[in-house]
């Protein structure tokens, strides 16, 4: 299954690792590091730069880690799934 998770970024539901809230985890250095890290590797992607980021979404496909910065909150990308 498909998924929108802002502006006309569809990911599939099978490649996703993890759904985050960006206020609740962004507390914690490692995430932090984490997120700088992919932002440092290519892997981040900011779906939208109009509206402020409230989650991120990690993916993997053939071994190709992906971080989206998506503006929808957790509980709307749960409710897409």
């Amino acid at each position: 299954m498909y998924i929108n998770i802002g502006q006309d970024t569809v990911i599939t539901d099978k490649d996703i690792l993890g759904i985050f809230d960006l206020d609740n985890t962004t507390v914690s250095k490692s995430t932090r590091e984490y997120i700088n890290s992919a932002v440092k590797q290519g892997e981040c992607i900011t779906v939208s730069l109009e509206e402020l980021p409230k989650s991120f979404v990690i993916t993997t496909n053939e071994n190709e880690r992906k971080v989206y910065i998506s503006p929808f909150n957790t509980s709307t990308i749960f409710k897409r799934l």
